[in-house]
Parts: structure tokens; C-alpha cells; sequence
């Protein structure tokens, strides 16, 4: 039996088995956004559950299960609980073992590399990535789709300020995973996360660490990915006590919440704990405000902001917690944007091959933004605020940051 098939059949007691609650109503398959916009991908019952029944031993996963984006919706409204999403994405690992990873997937899924490399040759990386001279043969070579967003690397990593602030002494302490964007894209959005939960009174600890793997469980590399969580997990696990982790990269938190174990099958005695005591951002804040503990003493803001919840988010099943706090400044005008997909799908809407069809995804919701015409569009991911930027022109912010503004932050 190959490397995979055992996966399959010792790491999927809770996927796998839950195919056989298929029943075929297709309410996956009108829920897709990707199978209606393309006939590359014939849909999530089709190349999920209908298919998984026939794989076994050395037999592969068809290509069309790469054209999936994971978003998970499929999973999320389906009534007999099949774990859909999942399946498709432990069958993309089985394409990629027997056929290969492009070299283009290996460099995309590893978003660390990618910012430790960028950062030496900044000004040129960031030129680069946005000029025609550079994008079109990139396009050609690598298959990097000329105009898929691409963030510009920071002079300054998160973690290199974080080195040099100061744990504030508190009762109350709480553990901040960044993420490989905030660390090494956007490090101004870290400060604010640390600057809003030291204003609730907490002692922010931030420990080194490095990616969770979810990019490279999305492109089909389950090994390297399982290496990272494992890595991931055991370096936040290494401040004592049961502290609270905190996420601001929805998607990232969502991997350690439950992807990385679910999916990728892995069982750390590091990564079971951290799994239990991860919350998102806004989740945590949400859950302060419940508590009666909550800072309120913000100052009005007077905009209106669209807010979009992307699929990661919404796959944690925790509601719209950003909604819920955001409601509470004053003079804010809120705009929820009902649409479950931009598109972008993590590194899925950057390749060449996909680049239309995660735009044709997401053509509601951008619609949707032209015509309400906000001040700025709020998003928790990060590649959906790139991608979504760049698609409409709008500015797009983390929702945290508005919260920061309303703290009286600049």
C-alpha cells in the first residue's frame, strides 16, 4: 500500500467514513461557487464522495478534484455532515504524490520562504511584482498569472518588533500567533492587534514561529505541511500555562483550530492542546465583551464599511464575531456583504490556469462592493483583502483595524 492509501485509511476515521451519509441532493454541488463559473471543476459531490468510493490502492484522484479551491463551503451546508472539502483535499494530496508539485505550487505554499527571500532585494522584489516587464514572462515561466495581487514585503518584520516590546506586566495573559503575512506583508497589523489587547489589560506573549502549513496542505503537500503544523504548534505551545492563542489570519487560525488534525491526520500532543485553546480575534474580543470585560471607551467613527466574511471564517462556525464587536463603535455604518466566496482561495486565484475563474467567483461580491461604494471594505483574510483590493480598487483593511482606530489608534 503507497504512502497515501495509508493515510487514507488510518488518518481519515471521521472523513472518509463520512461519505457514506451521501445522498446524493446535490445541495453541495448548487452551493459550489467554482463548479458554476467553470466546467474544469464537474463539482464537489462529483469528484467527492461520488468518486472517493473508487479510490483504492495505487488508483488516482482525477485532475479535476485540483480545480477545487477548498473553500469548504460545500462541507458547511451539507445536511448529512459529509465532510466533502476534506475529502477533496486528501484526494489533491493523493493527485500530487503519484503526478508531482509543480515548482510554482512548491514556492507559492510557502509564504515564509517567500518573505525571507523578498526581504534582502525588497525594493526590487516589490518593483517587480508590480510591472508588466516582470509579470508577463513571470506568467509564462512559472505560471504566476500577470495580475493576481501579490503584497509588497515590509522593511521590517513583526517578529523583529516584537523581539524588542516589552511584555507588559498583567494578570491576564494571552499568546498572539501572526502568521506568515502579518510577519512578513503587513507588520503594522500586528502592532495594532497587540496594541488592542494590551488596552483590554492582557500581557501579550509572542513567541517565535513560523507558518502553520495550510498552504502547502492546499497545494497538496501533505508531509512538508504535517512538519510546519507540528513545528508551528509546539513553538506556541513553548509559553507555560494554558494560555489563550489568539489568531489574526482567520485561515491560519482555522488550520490549527481543526484542519491540520483533521485533514492532515496529525495527532502532536502539542498541537491537540493548542487546537483546544486557539480563538480568532474578534471571537476573543466577543467573548471579553460577554464577559462584561470589553474596553467600550472608543471614539466615534464616522464611515461606512462593507464587511466580507470570508470561507475560512465562516468554516469556523463561530458566527460573525468582527459584526458583533465593530457594532459597538459609534458612528460606524456597517455594511454586511452576503456573498460566501471572493474567489482567490488562498493560492488557488494566483495561478495562471485559475486566475479567471476565481475573478468570475468573485464577480458578485465586487459588484456588490461597486455599488454600495464604501469608505473601506473589511475583510479577516489576508489574500481575500489582496485579492478583493485589487479587483475593485477599493481599500480593504483587516476589521481589526478599524477597531484600533476606534481605540483612538492612528
Amino acid at each position: 500500500m503507497d504512502g497515501m492509501s495509508m493515510l487514507m485509511e488510518n488518518e481519515g476515521m471521521a472523513v472518509r467514513p463520512s461519505l457514506d451519509g451521501c445522498i446524493k441532493c446535490t445541495i453541495c454541488e448548487s452551493a459550489c461557487p467554482y463548479a458554476a463559473v467553470t466546467e474544469h471543476f464537474p463539482g464537489p459531490k462529483t469528484v467527492g464522495p461520488q468518486e472517493e468510493r473508487f479510490r483504492h490502492g495505487p488508483l488516482s484522484a482525477d485532475w479535476s478534484v485540483d480545480y477545487c479551491s477548498g473553500c469548504g463551503i460545500c462541507s458547511r451546508v451539507c445536511p448529512q455532515d459529509v465532510r466533502i472539502a476534506e475529502i477533496n483535499s486528501r484526494a489533491r494530496a493523493q493527485l500530487k504524490e503519484q503526478r508531482g508539485i509543480p515548482l510554482r505550487d512548491q514556492l507559492l505554499a510557502r509564504p515564509d520562504v517567500m518573505g525571507r527571500l523578498g526581504r534582502p532585494i525588497r525594493p526590487l522584489f516589490n518593483w517587480a511584482m508590480g510591472t508588466p516587464l516582470v509579470r508577463v514572462p513571470l506568467e509564462r515561466i512559472l505560471g504566476i498569472h500577470r495580475k493576481a495581487a501579490i503584497p509588497k514585503v515590509a522593511g521590517r518584520t513583526f517578529g523583529q518588533w516584537a523581539r524588542r516590546h516589552p511584555v507588559r506586566p498583567a494578570q491576564d495573559r494571552v499568546v498572539y500567533f501572526h502568521g506568515c503575512s502579518t510577519n512578513y506583508f503587513e507588520p503594522g497589523l500586528g502592532r495594532m492587534v497587540v496594541a488592542v489587547l494590551e488596552h483590554q489589560g492582557l500581557a501579550v506573549e509572542i513567541p517565535e514561529q513560523g507558518c502553520c502549513g495550510l498552504p502547502l496542505q492546499s497545494n497538496g503537500n501533505f508531509p512538508a505541511a504535517r512538519t510546519y503544523a507540528t513545528r508551528l504548534a509546539r513553538q506556541l505551545s513553548s509559553i507555560p500555562g494554558d494560555l489563550p492563542v489568539i489568531g489574526s489570519s482567520t485561515s491560519c487560525a482555522l488550520m490549527l483550530k481543526r484542519e491540520a488534525r483533521e485533514i492532515l491526520g496529525v495527532e502532536d500532543p502539542a498541537l491537540v492542546d493548542v487546537s483546544q485553546r486557539t480563538y480568532d480575534i474578534f471571537e476573543y474580543l466577543r467573548d471579553l465583551h460577554e464577559q462584561g470585560r470589553l474596553k467600550t471607551d472608543f471614539v466615534p467613527v464616522e464611515l461606512t464599511a462593507a464587511y466580507h466574511a470570508p470561507c475560512q471564517q465562516q468554516n469556523q462556525l463561530i458566527g460573525k464575531p468582527a459584526l458583533d464587536v465593530l457594532a459597538l463603535v459609534p458612528g460606524l455604518r456597517l455594511v454586511e456583504l452576503d456573498r460566501d466566496c471572493c474567489g482567490v482561495g488562498g493560492t488557488y486565484g494566483i495561478k495562471r490556469e485559475k486566475y479567471e475563474i476565481s475573478m468570475a467567483v468573485g464577480d458578485s461580491l465586487f459588484s456588490d462592493i461597486r455599488r454600495t461604494a464604501p469608505d473601506l471594505v473589511l475583510c479577516d483574510s489576508e489574500t481575500c483583502r489582496w485579492h478583493i483590493a485589487k479587483a475593485t480598487g477599493f481599500p480593504v483593511i483587516h476589521p481589526l483595524e478599524l477597531l484600533h482606530r476606534a481605540y483612538g489608534g492612528h
